[in-house]
């Protein structure tokens, strides 16, 4: 773990088991309990004999969950209007395409197709893992405090908290909260364009519990456990208070962004050119994360999502 000093703009190297330490009562950690789903299928175009069509879900549209977003690839061999089969139980129809590549798949499924999906989806492992998905996946790539299905990629900053840690934050004098962000590609998208205005993330959903924004109200410090977290607190704030809610962000947070919430943040070291770094800029300030980055680079940080961290107060 790189601690980050925004008050004397300075860093140095520790380890994660330190966290707690720098805690203090008062503070209220804020985690999120999302839970990873298995979001990618495999199918044939039309027949048993079509070709191989895969469907990434990114997040349902109804609350049936038969009519979801989703990205298809081969794109130029799922043409609108094309059908899928998955399973005997369950096929898709490909109804609309999105301004941003996404696609509208309507599913008809002979079972609630969480049970399908559990069935025949595999775990959306990152793409950098060159190898399948295995049944141990499933729960390797979790958080311990996932609860709430719905995400294409785990929280990766949660990943480094086991029960120990938590109760070692609580025993700082930290509060716990959680929070609901089901990560998708407004997470994880790259950043395609020059000019920052212009720059549209997909929608997430998001979900806010009466109980932890009551601690969230309270505490004199919010410590945001990975970007989810940041981005989920700082669009409540943008549209209101921290009040128990759900809704969607679509939000960009980018150098110059007035943080509301957020008083100190923990996040792995993320790709140049993603919205993540940008985040964590604006957050750290430009110059101070840059040679934070150059350090860690230098003294053999791990990125990507089973990655090393940074604590940023």
């Amino acid at each position: 773990m790189l601690v980050v000093s925004r008050a004397t703009n300075s860093f140095y190297d520790d380890e994660i088991r330190n966290f707690p330490s720098r805690l203090r009562p008062g503070d209220c950690v804020v985690l999120n309990d999302t839970r990873v789903f298995p979001a990618r299928l495999y199918g044939r175009r039309n027949s048993p004999t079509g070709a191989v069509i895969e469907v990434f879900l990114l997040r349902p549209l109804d609350s049936a969950e038969l009519r979801w977003s989703a990205l298809v690839r081969p794109g130029k061999r799922a043409c609108l209007g094309d059908c899928i089969l998955f399973h005997p139980e369950l096929s898709g129809k490909i109804s609309r395409q999105g301004p941003l590549g996404e696609r509208t798949v309507e599913f008809e499924a002979g079972r609630p197709i969480h049970e399908l999906l559990d069935e025949i989806g595999k775990t959306p492992l990152p793409p950098y893992i060159h190898r399948e998905p295995g049944a141990d996946d499933r729960e390797r790539y979790q958080t311990v405090f996932a609860k709430r299905r719905g995400s294409v990629a785990a929280p990766t900053a949660g990943l480094h908290f086991t029960p120990e840690l938590l109760e070692a934050s609580q025993a700082a004098g930290a509060d716990l909260a959680y929070v609901t962000l089901h990560v998708g590609l407004g997470t994880f998208a790259p950043i395609r364009v020059a000019d920052l205005e212009q720059i549209e993330l997909h929608e997430e959903t998001f979900e806010l519990q009466a109980p932890d924004c009551e601690k969230m109200r309270r505490a004199e410090r919010l410590v945001c456990v990975g970007t989810t977290s940041v981005r989920t607190v700082e669009s409540a704030l943008l549209t209101g208070a921290l009040t128990a809610r759900s809704g969607v962000t679509n939000l960009f947070i980018h150098p110059g962004f007035e943080f509301r919430g957020t008083g100190a943040m923990l996040t792995n070291f993320h790709l140049p050119e993603s919205s993540l770094l940008m985040l964590v800029a604006a957050f750290g300030g430009y110059e101070l994360i840059m040679e934070a980055y150059r350090h860690a680079v230098r003294n053999g940080y791990r990125f990507f999502s089973y990655g090393d961290c940074m604590f940023i107060e």
